[in-house]
């Protein structure tokens, strides 16, 4: 199983970026898809992170879909690191989020 160690995001804050972005709200399943797409790829560029991490879909211990900013994986395959980032590397987009503390882990959906 993979897990990946990054920052929850809900669907419903993406398409309130991509609202910001000007794109419209989702008719269908490609245009969710898109907007979750350019939202999510805008905030890691925005915080300058778009370089080093992934945008992967992820369970949380309870089963609930999430997305996820990932940093690293327990997967070398994905081109990640196998440990948690530094904080200098999560910094920007956790404030961003408006997160409390640093990345989880979280196992892929």
């Amino acid at each position: 199983m993979v897990y990946y160690c990054g920052y929850l995001v809900r669907d419903e804050w993406l398409f309130q970026r991509g609202a910001e972005l000007g794109c419209p709200r989702p008719v269908n399943a490609l245009d969710t898809m898109n907007i979750i797409l350019a939202a999510s790829s805008d905030l890691r560029i925005d915080t300058k992170v778009y370089a080093y991490t992934k945008f992967r879909h992820v369970k949380t211990l309870k089963g609930i879909p999430f997305w996820c900013i990932a940093f690293a994986s327990n997967d070398p395959s994905e081109g990640l690191p196998t440990s948690a980032p530094a904080e200098e590397e999560y910094k920007a987009l956790k404030e961003a989020l408006h997160k409390k503390g640093p990345p989880g882990w979280y196992k892929s959906s």
